[in-house]
């Protein structure tokens, strides 16, 4: 992508009404727009980061045997109704509106419901079972604190899958492979060494839930790690009698603030019992179906990454992640023809590149590659081509070394 072809805009100034690091970041540097609070436009280069979050996602639910869909973002009554989750004393984070016939709809906050209900249509016996549909969609939350930038979105994009089991033991070999896959996301992403499995409440479900819980000073969590197991402790379930049930030692464990940015859950027949999802078994019984479900937070993860993934200059975007691999910064009007054909190159080679082509100041553009993060900032100059080649400079490291275009473009492997 030519720079001159985005529209946006880099900000030298945090918004003066943003108190979220992660939101001041993304927006100086032209990957979000506030549009009110707890609700972001993806900018171009936002949208290719989402669009890396996702992918990632994507082929971990794909292994494992996921069926991606696309559930409906307007929800009935009537459905919710059933479980008891339509009442604003249950739930009061709905965001709720009405046809102009004066039916009462609600915007989509999660789908147990819904895919309980259209699951309905195709299971009818245990032939039909397991199966793990999912979706990454845009989902609604009324939240009641939206200062977190889009580490906590009233409007967020997410991944929710949901597992249809004949029983129990069927469901927890797939929760095993869901927690793997979870770790795998977590590792891609570049954020896997500050993430902890995290043992929750499982409230009326199961003993235990799951959360993924990525250490932050900007966290809303309390969690106590055991460093060496790799695993966690949420707050709320921090007893003598859980660490024993867990086998941690709270001699070893340390309180750290967090982001939950993922979970999974059993869910049991929680929604499948009053949604009349149940399957025929060898016998010919009726049985209901045992669910469980999966969520992460795609924007949230990207404002984590965000957060945690900065120095005084700007974004370190992960490689995995980051909306381009190179960044080539063009500095004088007589070398447009090497840079030009270096963008060519390694369009070429499949290699993502962003070229700042603007009629702009050098330590604008040098600014700007700092701000917005890419791995990789190659500066193409007389200097440069003077010297042997091109200025080469990882953005997380300091130091910038020349090589030659073949040398360059054998480094990116």
């Amino acid at each position: 992508m030519r720079f001159t072809n985005l529209f946006t805009k880099t900000k030298r100034e945090a918004p003066a009404d943003e108190v979220a690091k992660n939101a001041q970041l993304l927006m100086r540097a032209g990957f979000i727009h506030k549009e009110m609070a707890g609700v972001y436009s993806l900018l171009p280069l936002g949208v290719r980061v989402v669009n890396k979050i996702a992918n990632i996602i994507r082929e971990e639910m794909n292994a494992i045997g996921g069926a991606e869909m696309q559930s409906a973002a307007l929800q009935r009554k009537e459905i919710w109704g059933k479980s008891g989750r339509w009442d604003d004393e249950a739930v009061d984070i709905w965001f709720k509106t009405e046809l102009q016939n004066g039916t009462e709809l609600g915007l989509a906050f999660t789908h147990e419901e819904p895919l309980a209900a259209m699951m309905r249509n195709f299971v009818e016996s245990y032939k039909d079972l397991p199966a793990y549909p999912y979706d990454i969609r845009t989902v609604f939350r009324n939240e009641p604190r939206a200062k977190s930038g889009v580490m906590r979105g009233r409007e967020f994009f997410w991944k929710a899958l949901y597992s249809f089991s004949v029983d129990e033991a069927q469901h927890n070999a797939f929760y095993e492979k869901a927690k793997q896959a979870y770790i795998n996301i977590f590792n891609r992403a570049g954020i896997g060494e500050q993430t902890y499995l995290t043992f929750a409440s499982g409230g009326s479900f199961s003993q235990y839930s799951h959360e993924f819980q990525t250490l932050s000073d900007a966290g809303e969590d309390i969690i106590y790690v055991d460093e060496e197991k790799k695993m966690a402790v949420n707050k709320e379930v921090y007893t003598d009698e859980v660490l024993a049930d867990l086998g941690l030692d709270k001699n070893k464990l340390v309180e750290k603030k967090a982001v939950e940015t993922g979970n999974i859950f059993s869910l049991g027949y929680k929604f499948s019992e009053p949604l009349e999802l149940m399957y025929k078994n060898e016998a010919g019984e009726l049985k209901p179906v045992f669910m469980g479900s999966y969520g992460i937070g795609i924007t949230r993860l990207l404002g984590v990454i965000a957060e945690e993934r900065n120095d005084d200059r700007g974004l370190v975007w992960p490689a995995a992640v980051a909306p381009f691999q190179v960044h080539i910064v063009v500095i004088g009007d007589d070398i447009a023809d090497q840079a030009n054909a270096l963008y060519d190159q390694l369009q070429q080679k499949g290699i993502e590149v962003i070229i700042d082509d603007r009629n702009a100041r050098p330590g604008e553009k040098l600014a700007d590659a700092d701000l917005i993060g890419v791995p990789v900032r190659v500066v193409v100059s007389s200097r440069s081509l003077e010297q042997g080649g091109v200025e080469v400079k990882r953005r997380a490291e300091s130091e910038a070394s020349i090589m030659s275009v073949d040398e360059f473009i054998a480094s990116l492997g």
